[in-house]
């Protein structure tokens, strides 16, 4: 696949992440040792690549600083203890010496080995070039670093050597990680080196690489194709190798409409069928970053038009997935089960806080490359998130470098005003997910369809992920909760009681579905409609590796979201549960639960069925509201895991964390089941209870296997998703479709969409009086108004929003 990485070189992402990470310098003059002046164009830009790896300007006594370079020294001490150059290895623990070289599993590990080796004396070269490290410009270590580079030249990496294991090994981990050395080290290589790497690098990396935009050539894998292209021609002095680096990063930027690459509506998927801003997407955006700041003034400057996609994709892909610093899990596909993991001498914690500060230092480098405003604008959401990110300070984050703080501490420090997080809804069909911002909170929900895998696993990660795209709904407070899912979530919670999730009990073993992403339910109906401020979503669901099927429906309003479920049926010989709450209340937790005004046991262990009851209330967390009364149970108890449970790299180390579970049991193989509640993130007691007690706030118009729809008179909202044409209330499709209104002040705004992405056309009429549509979307034609309404939609095949605004009699 693609962009397969053994769990043994956790650098691909953990590593670049750092890397990437470390670019966020400006580039003036005055770093650490063996800073030379520039002869020449490609001395220049092989200087300003040095910068934007080490950073200037920065106190290296003064903190973070201090202590990242003094961390930095301490592993650079450590890995020089242990080097043994050795036939076959360069460190006792990294053997590389394949005896049956092909691309099997094992090959894998050895290609990671010779990987892992490249990246620790790039360690080792940085911490040379660094200030401040205890080993700054010293002599032996410098001997040392040839000598290891000499060795693994001559054994492994030179062009004679086939490739084994993984490819990305050989044509991006160990040739970046090679490149930077020899940035840092440049003066001391030496001509024949120099010559001696690029011959092994345009070896493995030719510029037919880069030739045809398929295959592993494609979205992140691309760009980082490109960035060894073009610093081999830097620091080889090849123009030519410039050129076609630049070159060949055009065909990432035009919009996609299927498979990699970014999509007009902001998705951004990478294995043809993953949602992944939050890893590929971050390193794409991290290449891209890089490669525009290296070349702008320069001979070769990126000066394509399609690269505004890259800069508008910081509002439109980014930004929405990113939350007080962190970036959401939805969309970082197997990467939220690395969790802690051992490299070198430290152990590194990845998670969607850490995957966030990456993105949010990218885009404080890649304003360096664009207009004034945008520039103006994403200082000030940088600042915003930094001064949010309470939960996990930024500029302290031990895996961003030197460079990326000193950046990050310019803009905190500068004269831009912090940005609120924004409000509002938004809607990603091309890669079915939906995000919802409110001043108090944000959610997001995961679902999977004929376009868009389950979830994915593969190189031993993420095995138990299976129902993470079964209607996962995650959420965070403005103020609270923000380490609920970083909290050692992926490896202690129940795989099978995902919250939103309806899931099949049936046991699955690890991987199932394949890897890669291959599984994907065989249904269209994913997706919904938004103004930008409230939407109606749905999901066909059909379970993974089982018989269940359910429409599920979320209609995301002011201070709630109302949750249906309806046709729940599964014939596996097992129950089927609806997932209302799994909340993570960390190692200790004993936060109180409280059910139609009694407080419930913070015992470990107690469970319940809580028949008839009108709602529950979390503290500290949310509240939970269920129309007319239902049965649902619940659970506080404990769960053990490791991160070695869920990916093959991981910690073995055991990690308990509580967690209070609320759940509809729909017993064994349902016939038509259904569920409805709603979900009030932060809410109190006292609020919990009134929403409770208040009738008139919700209408359930329909909770069928054919239509699921709500109205909220008091907020003008209605919302319906019908699975199949027909009749709601005043709402009539000709047509399946998602279609949302919101009257307001005598007007009201339509919006219909096709999830289906089929239908020609789609008639809505809405039997209430209308004078006039004021105005369409040009996909919208009216047919008739006065007593009724009734619009047509030209859908086409996105899975877009299409609005008209009508002044109501």
């Amino acid at each position: 696949m693609s962009s397969a990485v053994p769990p043994m070189f956790l650098s691909r992402r953990g590593f670049l992440r750092a890397v990437a990470a470390t670019a966020v310098a400006v580039p003036v003059l005055g770093v650490a040792a063996g800073r030379a002046t520039a002869a020449d164009a490609y001395d220049t830009l092989r200087l300003k690549w040095r910068d934007l790896m080490l950073g200037t300007g920065f106190d290296a006594t003064a903190e973070p600083y201090k202590s990242k370079l003094s961390a930095l020294g301490t592993t650079a001490a450590t890995l020089r203890s242990t080097m043994a150059v050795a036939s076959g290895s360069l460190w006792p623990d990294l053997d590389y010496a394949d005896p049956d070289p092909n691309t099997d599993t094992a090959s894998y590990g050895y290609s990671a080995a010779l990987g892992t080796s490249f990246s620790r004396l790039r360690t080792l070269a940085e911490a040379y070039s660094q200030p401040g490290t205890g080993v700054t410009g010293n002599a032996a270590l410098l001997t040392e670093i040839l000598a290891g580079l000499d060795h693994l030249h001559t054994e492994r990496y030179n062009n004679t050597q086939a490739t084994y294991g993984n490819w990305y090994n050989w044509q991006i981990g160990i040739p970046q990680a090679l490149l930077d050395i020899c940035v840092f080290l440049y003066d001391s290589l030496g001509a024949t080196r120099i010559a001696d790497y690029a011959a092994a690098i345009d070896h493995f990396v030719p510029d037919s690489a880069v030739a045809t935009y398929s295959g592993t050539s494609t979205g992140a894998n691309r760009v980082d194709l490109c960035r060894v292209i073009a610093l081999r021609g830097v620091v080889a002095k090849t123009p030519a190798k410039i050129a076609t680096a630049r070159n060949a990063l055009s065909p990432v930027f035009p919009y996609v409409t299927a498979g990699d690459g970014l999509y007009a509506d902001g998705s951004f998927v990478q294995h043809t069928v993953v949602p992944y801003a939050g890893s590929y997407g971050s390193v794409m955006l991290g290449g891209l970053s890089l490669l525009f700041a290296l070349l702008k003034g320069s001979t070769w400057e990126v000066t394509d038009s399609g690269r505004q996609v890259i800069f508008d994709s910081v509002e439109k892909a980014y930004a929405p997935f990113l939350f007080n610093g962190l970036a959401m899990d939805s969309v970082s596909g197997r990467a939220v089960s690395r969790g802690v993991q051992t490299t070198d001498t430290r152990r590194i914690l990845q998670d969607d806080h850490g995957r966030g500060h990456a993105i949010i230092a990218c885009i404080a480098l890649l304003a360096q490359s664009a207009s004034s405003a945008e520039s103006a604008r994403w200082q000030s959401m940088v600042k915003g998130w930094i001064a949010r990110a309470s939960y996990a300070p930024i500029l302290t984050d031990p895996t961003l470098g030197v460079a990326a703080a000193a950046r990050l501490a310019a803009v905190r420090n500068g004269t831009a005003t912090a940005a609120a997080e924004p409000t509002g809804h938004r809607l990603f069909p091309g890669m079915d997910r939906a995000v919802h911002r409110r001043t108090a909170w944000a959610a997001n929900v995961s679902m999977a369809s004929g376009r868009i895998t389950y979830y994915e696993n593969g190189n031993g990660e993420n095995v138990r992920g299976w129902h993470s795209g079964s209607g996962m709904l995650y959420w965070w407070g403005k103020d609270f909760a923000n380490g609920q899912y970083s909290d050692s979530f992926w490896p202690t919670v129940d795989p099978y009681r995902l919250p939103g999730t309806t899931a099949s009990k049936k046991v699955l073993a690890d991987g199932a579905g394949g890897t890669w992403g291959a599984s994907r339910p065989d249904v269209k109906w994913v997706g919904g409609a938004s103004d930008g401020t409230y939407a109606t979503v749905g999901q066909y669901l059909k379970g993974l590796s089982s018989t269940l099927v359910a429409k599920k429906s979320w209609f995301f309003l002011d201070d709630a979201i109302v949750c249906l479920g309806a046709g729940i049926r599964g014939r596996d010989a097992t129950g089927v549960e609806s997932v209302v709450e799994n909340r993570n209340l960390g190692a200790a937790g004993v936060h109180a639960f409280t059910v139609d005004g009694t407080a419930q046991s913070t015992a470990l262990g107690w469970n319940a069925t809580l028949t008839g009851a009108k709602w529950a209330q979390l503290a500290g967390h949310a509240g939970y509201v269920f129309p007319g009364g239902a049965t649902v149970k619940a659970l506080r108890a404990t769960r053990t895991g490791a991160w070695s449970d869920i990916n093959a790299g991981g910690t073995t180390d055991p990690i308990t964390r509580r967690y209070l579970t609320l759940w509809f049991d729909h017993g064994t193989d349902p016939t038509d089941a259904t569920y409805s509640y709603l979900l009030m993130p932060g809410a109190t007691t006292t609020a919990t209870a009134a929403r409770a007690a208040d009738t008139t706030y919700l209408t359930t118009l329909a909770n069928t296997d054919n239509q699921q729809g709500v109205a909220v008179p008091s907020l003008g909202f209605t919302g319906v998703n019908f699975w199949f044409a027909g009749t709601v209330g005043t709402l009539t499709t000709t047509a399946p479709a998602a279609v949302m209104i919101r009257e307001s002040a005598g007007t009201a705004t339509i919006c219909v969409s096709d999830p289906m992405r089929q239908s020609a056309t789609i008639d809505v009429t809405w039997n209430r009086p209308v004078s006039a549509v004021t105005s369409k979307d040009s996909t919208v034609q009216t047919i008739s108004t006065g007593t009724a309404l009734t619009l047509r939609i030209t859908p086409g095949t996105l899975g877009a929003t299409h609005k008209a605004v009508v002044t109501l009699t």
